[in-house]
């Protein structure tokens, strides 16, 4: 059993440091930070990545498999790959995002690059719904997908306010099992997608 530890009381007191986008990638470029640290940028703050189960990897591999069935020309999908926003740069487990010349090798798509994110939740679910809508509405990334695998819901957030004082999506649906999900891209509906498939 992994020992409990304190932070530190003048951590608490004076506060953690936070990271600007430019630090974390130049923590990269120095080797100080890699792949291998598991971690991601949230709002300026290194954060663990959790581990992932059977149940999590399968719902994103079905889900894979039914987008990329449906994918139209122009846009390519990215797995737990890095997307870079103004505060952040988050891992989704999936992105739908714009073709890009360099295939981007010199670079990770910008919110303006992304039609869609989504993320499997089990355990993390409370840090979806929160921290993830938080920042990817703030980045106006026009549709953010949870695949709710608790509730056995896909959970759609539409309408970001961008970089408003307390960044939200304007709506949300969620779909069970009999109901069809709109998979729309650049304002156009492209397929619909039967929930039960995505979440079981």
């Amino acid at each position: 059993m992994t020992p409990t530890v304190a932070l530190p009381l003048l951590g608490m007191q004076a506060g953690f440091r936070r990271f600007s986008v430019a630090e974390y990638h130049r923590l990269t470029e120095l080797g100080i930070l890699t792949e291998n640290d598991n971690l991601e940028l949230i709002e300026g703050y290194l954060v663990l990545k959790l581990a992932r189960n059977p149940p999590h990897d399968g719902t994103l591999h079905q889900a894979l498999e039914i987008i990329g069935l449906h994918l139209p020309a122009g846009w390519k999908m990215r797995i737990q790959s890095a997307i870079t926003l103004p505060d952040s740069e988050p891992e989704p487990d999936l992105a739908v995002v714009r073709q890009d010349t360099q295939g981007y090798r010199t670079r990770h798509p910008a919110a303006a690059d992304v039609g869609l994110v989504l993320e499997v939740a089990d355990s993390t679910l409370a840090g979806d719904q929160a921290d993830k809508g938080r920042i990817y509405a703030r980045a106006g990334i026009p549709r953010y997908w949870i695949l709710n695998l608790p509730d056995r819901q896909v959970e759609v957030y539409e309408g970001p306010s961008g970089p408003a004082a307390t960044p939200v999506y304007g709506t949300r649906q969620d779909y069970r099992a009999g109901a069809s999900v709109p998979f729309i891209l650049d304002g156009r509906l492209i397929a619909a997608l039967a929930a039960q498939e995505l979440v079981g």
